[in-house]
């Protein structure tokens, strides 16, 4: 039997009060907040950091990567190689990418659960929406990943009972290429498409599962057209999963899978779950969990992560960091653009933070070395990754003057639990509650973008309790 044999999500650090978007502008915000990915973050990162979750649950390798965003950080490059090569998986690992649309979590998802072998469906996106609009209001950023495989693979925690898609050609959210905010047409015809569209899934979707709605247990209903999910979330009554649409927002196409997951973290055995998708048509599935649910435990649910956020960002830094508000420049020069061949040569390292372990000694060096620096030992090494190693700061600094979205920079010197020292830059962290001592993990963040080239690399953050 094939189905999901785990999840990963990612929630970003930051949150942004809804009421200050109101008391900047006059207008816009409401009540509530949106969560908000961070200067150094894209829809690349936050794939990595929900895959990487998702893989911690369990010892397993996908074979396959299938990877969708409304929002990618590349249009004429494929965003999965990144992600297979932070996760540090196999050349052969298969990566691709799907996007347009919230839509296109459908094909990541239908793409790795119709796959051979262990294969992941990461989903992510990142909403901005123009200042005072509702997308920047309601909108989210946050990712989620899904691994699906047989139970010689790992042990099935639910399997899809029936499947249904309705599919219809109308205009409800579109965006031209080169544009940064979606235009939406009038919501009351959008609310009436999609209406009848759900409905035909949703009764397909019951039919192929051989079950009624009222045997359902939970109902899943994710859109980003509020008003058509408001109507069909009638049909669920206090059977309806928390759309989390007041803590953090929106994430667009994210949010489906993220919900999926929400649910399934304190789901029991044997439980339905409808789950029903609105964009560009309608999306319908009927899961059944299985005895194993009660054995998984995800690496981090979606209710701690919620948690765990600040909501201490300020509208006018959110804005600077969303490409609204320009700022004056560091007194110092603009960073080079990277260079395509040693990022290439460096791969291992820049991307799946491996160094090197000397065997004689057993020292390991970051960035990975020839030469041992403990003995002297020449090309006596093995790699060793180092991006899940947790760590300590031994010393750091605040830096006022270089280059960053969000002066002032924290450097660290953190020393790696069994071995290794590295010097990093801290990121989702209030600069003055830095202390040496502090307990920090590694997390994929993009240093900056220098001449349309984004310059991937890993940053130390507080370690999640």
């Amino acid at each position: 039997m094939r189905g999901i044999i785990g999840y990963g999500t990612y929630v970003p650090y930051y949150r942004l009060d809804r009421a200050k978007i109101t008391s900047a502008m006059g207008a816009g915000g409401g009540r509530g907040h949106r969560a908000v990915a961070g200067y150094d973050e894209d829809t690349t990162t936050m794939g990595v950091e929900a895959a990487r979750n998702a893989l911690r649950s369990g010892n397993l390798t996908p074979s396959s990567i299938w990877f969708a965003t409304a929002n990618p950080a590349y249009l004429d490059k494929t965003n999965a190689t990144a992600i297979q090569a932070a996760l540090d998986l196999p050349q052969e690992t298969w990566a691709v990418d799907a996007g347009g649309s919230a839509r296109s979590a459908e094909a990541a998802i239908l793409g790795a659960r119709g796959s051979s072998g262990i294969s992941m469906a990461v989903v992510s996106d990142l909403r901005t929406g123009n200042p005072t609009s509702n997308d920047e209001s309601s909108g989210g950023d946050a990712a989620a990943a899904v691994l699906f495989g047989d139970d010689e693979d790992a042990p099935v925690i639910a399997y899809a009972l029936g499947l249904a898609a309705s599919t219809g050609e109308f205009l409800d959210r579109y965006r031209l290429p080169g544009e940064s905010a979606s235009k939406i047409w009038e919501e009351r015809f959008g609310e009436q498409a999609y209406i009848s569209l759900a409905e035909d899934a949703i009764e397909r979707a019951l039919k192929d599962a051989d079950i009624a709605l009222e045997d359902v247990d939970k109902v899943v209903i994710a859109g980003l057209h509020s008003r058509a999910v408001r109507s069909l979330s009638k049909i669920a009554g206090d059977k309806l999963v928390d759309d989390l649409s007041g803590q953090i927002g929106n994430p667009g196409a994210a949010q489906f899978p993220l919900l999926v997951a929400s649910a399934l973290d304190d789901a029991d055995p044997g439980e339905t779950i409808l789950c029903v998708h609105l964009a560009d048509g309608a999306y319908a599935s009927v899961l059944r969990t299985t005895d194993a649910i009660a054995k998984y435990e995800p690496f981090s649910t979606v209710e701690s992560q919620i948690e765990n956020g600040s909501d201490s960002l300020d509208y006018n830094l959110y804005l600077t960091w969303r490409g609204f508000l320009d700022r004056e420049s560091p007194r110092r020069p603009d960073p080079d653009r990277p260079g395509a061949p040693p990022a290439f040569r460096s791969e291992d390292w820049k991307y799946a933070f491996v160094g090197s372990r000397d065997r004689s000694s057993g020292a390991i060096h970051l960035p990975p070395m020839r030469v041992s620096m403990d003995g002297g030992a020449v090309d006596e090494m093995e790699r060793v990754r180092m991006a899940d190693t947790p760590a300590t700061i031994a010393t750091f600094t605040v830096d006022y003057l270089a280059f960053s979205l969000s002066p002032p920079t924290v450097a660290v010197v953190i020393d790696f639990d069994g071995g290794g020292r590295f010097q990093a830059e801290m990121t989702d962290v209030d600069p003055n509650e830095v202390k040496i001592g502090d307990r920090v993990e590694m997390s994929f963040r993009r240093l900056f973008t220098a001449q349309g080239i984004h310059n991937y690399f890993w940053k130390a953050r507080p370690l999640a309790e």
